[in-house]
């Protein structure tokens, strides 16, 4: 059984003594950019309603140009973590890392550790996809009743930030209808998978969050 050693940081949460931020769309500039940074994490019913969707979004804030030179790197692992029972301790993981011109995944199983810590398992390779070059129409494999993707997107979430600061400094009571997106024409690079809701297992709710882990 082949394991890969990875040292995780919280998309959603800073952890003390790792360098990974949290995620915001606009941090420092050391982190901005960095394949490490996660933007967005989306969980939501598939068009066919027996499937879940799980999208991890990252390297926010990238504009036309800067897209197209933008890339996943080959020693950060992405990995959805899945709670089933209510405890905030993930019982399931899927996993995505580069490799070469193909992103593989793993999962959804039952992680050998949890916390700060994780392994990939191969013998849990679940498929792979070559990722989309920024520009072409989306690549989109299935294997084993899933489906993947990989690559740049734009970026779908919406804020107005200059009417935030408005509010904040006492000019204005509330956002307008309709808005400015702030995260207009910028882009993200995407990972994403589809996948029934049974290999979730029988749990009415979920909670999900994402890694990063830099390889060891």
């Amino acid at each position: 059984m082949k394991k890969t050693r990875m040292v995780l940081g919280l998309s959603l949460v800073a952890i003390s003594g790792l360098i990974f931020m949290a995620a915001d769309h606009a941090d420092a500039p050391a982190v901005t950019g960095n394949a490490n940074d996660i933007t967005d994490v989306y969980a939501f019913q598939g068009q066919d309603t027996n499937n879940m969707v799980f999208v991890v979004n990252t390297q926010g804030l990238l504009t036309p140009g800067a897209t197209a030179l933008a890339t996943f790197n080959e020693n950060v692992l992405q990995e959805i973590n899945i709670d089933t029972d209510g405890d905030n301790v993930e019982d399931l993981v899927i996993q995505a890392i580069r490799d070469g011109k193909e992103m593989h995944f793993f999962g959804p199983y039952a992680p050998n550790s949890t916390g700060v810590n994780s392994t990939i398992n191969s013998k849990e390779e679940s498929g792979k996809v070559k990722i989309t070059p920024y520009g072409s129409a989306p690549i989109i494999e299935s294997e084993h009743g899933m489906k993947f993707f990989a690559g740049p997107r734009d970026d779908p979430f919406f804020f107005d930030l200059g009417q935030f600061k408005h509010i904040l400094a006492g000019e204005a009571t509330s956002f307008n209808n309709p808005g400015t997106d702030t995260f207009a024409r910028t882009n993200v690079l995407s990972t994403i998978i589809e996948l029934p809701k049974s290999m979730l297992g029988n749990s009415s709710t979920i909670n999900i969050w994402a890694v990063t882990g830099k390889r060891q």
